[in-house]
């Protein structure tokens, strides 16, 4: 790389994060998802606004790309082997149906346009990504990537990321070119594929057995950083090698590094870097945006926007349905995947190339992509909403059957002081999945550090309880000082799960009495040792809870 070259990509870099940082500044501010101000600050500094980021080199692309594999890569981490095996079922059927119910009405109206055969399936198969970045990254921030809803989606949007390399092999036969070669190359990418999913268990086996314990040992979190690097590297490359997107590779790279004793340090570790390159990803994502193509074709392009959004809700809503949703929570969610996906450049991209798709035709979609994209944030606040709503007592057997055992392993902390984090601490080395949550991300940082699932704002807004995952939640302990809070916060978690055991700190006898009315079902006033009898409190409820699901 030559010095102009270097010269140029740091400036790009920098008016990029430059950039990103006024953004999020502002949509925090306003209350919006930054997603959506990285969006919308790329199409402003981009060729279709201030033309201030260079279109004419890759390198700032490569690291768009980076952000992308970090990702997925945290998509993997938060997975193990058992659970993708469990998800299996979901992605086959759910992920199927979505993309067909898709894909086939689109391909017919462009066959009404008089559209070729060949392009047709194209856009239809194009049009029916949504994206994994996106939607995976709301699903961690609301804390429903373990929900009913949330595992469905995921199930489907890996099923549309593992589709997108049968759907490359086929852009050459639309062509009319290709026919003899594809069975042969169809044959030779099935071995590759297979070798490739084989090898996921076998490393993740090596790595829980002998890479982990040697990295524990050494103490060292420069080598933990550069290992998981290493393998996500490693495994990007080993699939694109293969003829596979080095997506999937850097979803295999998380797996591999999944269920082990490192596995929340290394994705606390990677949080830096993900989050940079996350932002790079999304920013110029939005400098593909051409804001005056709209204003060429605005009712053609308004009408084919809306008719997305409702075709891919409706079929999204379908496919979880079928696999075990209700109406409601499948209507929320798939509100959720009616986006276009990043795969559907990928796809349009190459049969850009392929001369397959025509110029005209791919600016469309792209800017019909992005639109979705942009507005994608809040769908997903209000599906989500929905989603979460529905889900609050009302599980369908099969998941009543597989939550209410393990419902004893979540819990919610409020309140980050000495008597807040000791009954964190103490509840986490029980074996619980904690959720902690306070007004002061300062004090939430070193128990996100540590893995801890962490909710910062204040607890007697009901969005937040959503964060934090209540619905699914078996232990709520409130320890903060101010007895006016405590109760605000007791009015609103039983008015959200009237079921949830609650534990609340109070300093004054005399506001006991109200607690209870509130809701609390135990109260323990400062007269009594607080941290340690609400600690014992908690692991009376936890191990009589295990008692009933042993029995």
């Amino acid at each position: 790389m030559d010095t102009p070259i270097v010269e140029q990509l740091v400036r790009d870099l920098l008016i990029v994060l430059g950039a990103g940082l006024l953004s999020g500044l502002a949509c925090k501010r306003l209350g919006v998802s930054m997603l959506v101000g990285y969006l919308v600050v790329g199409g402003l500094i981009g060729q279709g606004g201030l033309g201030l980021v260079s279109q004419h080199s890759h390198e700032l692309e490569y690291l768009a790309q980076a952000g992308a594999l970090l990702l997925l890569f945290a998509i993997g981490i938060e997975f193990s082997i058992d659970e993708l095996a469990r998800l299996s079922r979901f992605a086959l059927l759910g992920g199927l149906v979505q993309m067909l119910l898709v894909a086939v009405p689109t391909a017919a109206v462009y066959l009404w346009f008089a559209v070729p055969l060949g392009p047709a399936v194209l856009f239809g198969a194009a049009i029916a990504f949504s994206s994994t970045v996106l939607v995976f990254r709301a699903l961690t921030e609301w804390g429903q990537t373990t929900t009913p809803h949330g595992r469905r989606a995921i199930a489907i949007l890996l099923f549309q990321d593992v589709a997108l390399v049968p759907l490359m092999l086929v852009v050459p036969l639309l062509t009319g070119t290709g026919e003899q070669s594809l069975l042969v190359a169809g044959t030779v990418l099935a071995i590759k594929s297979l070798a490739f999913v084989l090898a996921v268990p076998l490393l993740r086996a090596l790595t829980v057995r002998w890479a982990a314990p040697v990295l524990a040992k050494m103490r060292s979190t420069e080598l933990v950083v550069l290992f998981a690097l290493t393998v996500l590297s490693g495994a990007s490359l080993a699939a694109y090698s293969a003829g596979l997107p080095p997506a999937l590779g850097a979803f295999a790279a998380g797996l591999i590094l999944s269920g082990n004793r490192l596995t929340k340090q290394i994705d606390a570790l990677v949080l830096p870097y993900r989050e940079t390159f996350a932002a790079v990803f999304f920013i110029s994502l939005g400098t593909l945006l051409r804001p005056h193509l709209f204003l060429e074709e605005p009712l053609l392009l308004t009408v084919a926007f809306v008719v997305i959004l409702l075709l891919k809700s409706l079929a999204a809503a379908v496919a979880l349905r079928l696999v075990g949703l209700s109406w409601r929570a499948a209507l929320g969610m798939g509100v959720g995947l009616a986006q276009l996906g990043e795969f559907a450049f990928v796809l349009l991209s190459e049969g850009l190339l392929a001369g397959v798709v025509s110029q005209a035709d791919y600016n469309r979609v792209l800017l019909l992509a992005l639109g979705t994209l942009v507005i994608t944030p809040q769908l997903l606040k209000w599906g989500l909403g929905l989603a979460m709503h529905a889900a609050v007592g009302h599980l369908d057997q099969e998941e009543q059957i597989q939550l209410l055992p393990g419902a004893t392993r979540r819990a919610i902390v409020v309140g980050l002081g000495m008597i807040g984090r000791n009954i964190a601490s103490a509840l986490e080395a029980t074996g619980l999945d904690v959720c902690c949550v306070d007004l002061s991300s300062v004090n939430l940082h070193p128990f996100a550090q540590a893995g801890f699932r962490t909710t910062a704002g204040d607890a007697s807004d009901p969005d937040v309880w959503q964060h934090a995952d209540l619905a699914h939640s078996s232990l709520v302990v409130v320890t903060v000082p101010n007895d006016g809070d405590g109760l605000q916060i007791a009015k609103t978690v039983r008015g959200l799960n009237p079921r949830v055991p609650l534990l609340v700190r109070c300093r004054y006898q005399g506001s006991q009495s109200a607690l209870k009315r509130a809701g609390a079902d135990t109260v323990v006033s400062e007269e009594a040792k607080t941290s340690a009898t609400m600690v014992e409190l908690c692991q009376q409820i936890v191990h009589e809870a295990q008692a009933k699901d042993d029995a």
